[in-house]
């Protein structure tokens, strides 16, 4: 048996590829051709088509899918086990033919895949399984989660799919025995040919890091895990209608079901349509999922946490020696609890452009190989620097749904309220009456939006910035109206309250009181161009 690691680790890192062309991603984007056999297709750091076939980033929210599956408490062992077997499991130790690396610090290295097979519940809707692609696997993401030694930390670390890297023996997916030979190509290709197998042993070999457990996730388990969750919220600065992705979402904060997520992380026409910013996108999402889990009470709650392994038990493949092994998952268990979002981090391979081919990426030998030493020795790592790419977007006026609702005995206040938040361009879906129980005027003005209007507080702060008086903080939940009815007195068109769908924007109530000081008068610009103020430097007139 040879030994491939007689060569460097920096000497794998970069690997020629061939030639291509800026204007093949154009057309590629123009009309994306059927899915071509790998390694050849051209998928572009940059830019590019992004068909059906691109997962890319799936199985990001399932980066503690690990610890998430197997964070149950000690008691109700019995069901928590029953919901474990319904994991596939796969030998990949007797598929390995290369020796591997050590782990010496008793850290926990878990290879996570997403698989784009279109095998499966739920996943043929995604493409037809194409007997030239090995049955339509394939898969565009690969993330390492490093678990410190005393399983207090965690960092995920995400190889970019376009990678030009060096591909050792490995035998053959489905043909036991059948050894190929060393390759040069695309890192996800080893999947493609080799399985998970394959693909193990070649981070392996590229990184010196040993892979003790993995991890593979489907299409439809994506999609559960993130229902299971009750969603996951992202904020986009620019609006996306996407039709490749089956994505539409406004400006702002949105929560994705499982169906919306998954076109969230497969979205490729967005930002300067490359690969590398979507890589950043889906390391936002995953935080989000992070943050969720760990302060969310679903590592504590048995019964969100059984339904939480139940939804993806099914689409969850994992080696035979974790998901077999009992111990092992409730020492995960136990640590997954006391992990904290701020204890998480992610990081990406350093790339440079491809000098044969801007449509992919070789890796940084002066820095890549000090991240793969760091993740070996368990040493500390630089806390990621600050996102730039993430900003708060402030919803314009003209999005920004009301239904303006009378508080007080006065009759008519919440009509002549809502003209004039309509004059100002506020979306006015309608108006109601809501008294307190004793049949008096509410004391307090209020704005007010839904339980699971994750975005109602950026709309309502913007409709608070239009009412005269101190500005109001907005308050979650919403109240009873007494005759409801739309709006028809204004410039907007007569809508009715529904705030139902992907892309549709909360409905924010406001409910005048009493203590109501009225909307703020916008002053005509013809009248803005007369005022000079005081310190005004002089000027030529």
């Amino acid at each position: 048996m040879s030994n491939h690691r007689s060569v460097g680790v920096q000497d794998r890192l970069v690997v020629p590829a061939g030639p291509g062309h800026r204007s093949s991603r154009r057309a590629a984007a123009a009309s994306p051709p059927p899915p071509p056999r790998p390694p050849e297709e051209p998928r572009g750091h940059r830019g590019g088509g992004g068909g059906r076939r691109k997962l890319s980033g799936m199985a990001w929210a399932s980066i503690a899918v690990t610890g998430l599956m197997v964070a149950g408490s000690l008691t109700g062992y019995t069901v928590y086990r029953s919901a474990f077997s319904k994991i596939k499991t796969e030998d990949v130790d007797s598929k390995i033919v290369n020796r591997r690396p050590v782990n010496a610090t008793g850290a926990l290295n878990v290879l996570i895949v997403g698989s784009d097979t279109r095998h499966g519940d739920g996943n043929a809707k995604y493409g037809k399984i194409d007997s030239m692609r090995d049955s339509g696997k394939r898969t565009d993401t690969m993330i390492l989660m490093h678990i410190s030694p005393a399983r207090d930390k965690a960092t995920l670390v995400s190889f970019p799919r376009d990678s030009m890297v060096e591909i050792p023996r490995c035998e053959k997916d489905g043909q036991p025995g059948v050894i190929m030979p060393p390759t040069r190509g695309m890192i996800n290709s080893a999947y493609n040919t080799g399985g998970i197998a394959c693909t193990i042993t070649t981070i392996e070999s590229l990184t010196d890091i040993h892979i003790d457990h993995h991890v593979e996730i489907d299409f439809n388990g994506f999609k559960s895990i993130v229902d299971a969750l009750g969603g996951i919220e992202i904020c986009l600065a620019n609006p996306v209608d996407d039709r490749k992705s089956k994505l539409k979402l406004p400006a702002g904060r949105s929560t994705l079901n499982g169906e919306q997520a998954l076109g969230y992380v497969r979205l490729r026409a967005y930002g300067n349509g490359s690969d590398l910013q979507r890589i950043k996108r889906q390391q936002i999402f995953a935080s989000q999922v992070v943050k969720k889990v760990t302060s969310g009470g679903v590592l504590t709650n048995p019964t969100e946490l059984i339904s939480l392994i139940n939804a993806a038990a099914s689409s969850v493949t994992m080696d035979k020696e974790l998901a077999n092994n009992t111990t092992k998952l409730l020492e995960i268990a136990q640590s997954a609890k006391s992990l904290t979002a701020s204890k998480v981090q992610f990081y990406t391979v350093p790339v440079l452009d491809d000098p044969q081919d801007k449509n992919r990426v070789i890796w940084n030998t002066a820095t890549a190989p000090a991240l793969f030493s760091a993740i070996k020795n368990d040493t500390q790592l630089p806390d990621p620097a600050p996102s730039t790419t993430v900003k708060k977007v402030v919803p314009k006026v003209q999005q920004v749904k009301v239904q303006v609702i009378n508080g007080t005995t006065t009759v008519g206040r919440a009509g002549e309220v809502a003209k004039q938040l309509s004059d100002l361009g506020f979306q006015v879906v309608g108006t109601g009456n809501a008294l307190t129980a004793a049949g008096t005027s509410q004391p307090t003005t209020k704005l007010l939006y839904g339980k699971r209007d994750t975005a109602g507080p950026d709309y309502a702060d913007v409709l608070a910035g239009k009412l005269s008086g101190t500005k109001r903080a907005a308050t979650k939940g919403k109240v009873k109206v007494v005759n409801p009815a739309p709006f028809t007195g204004g410039g907007a068109a007569t809508q009715t309250v529904s705030d139902t769908g992907a892309d549709a924007a909360p409905v924010i109530q406001l409910l005048i009181g009493d203590d109501f000081t009225g909307v703020r008068t916008e002053i005509p610009d013809g009248i803005k161009e007369t005022a000079i103020k005081a310190d005004t430097k002089n000027i030529c007139s």
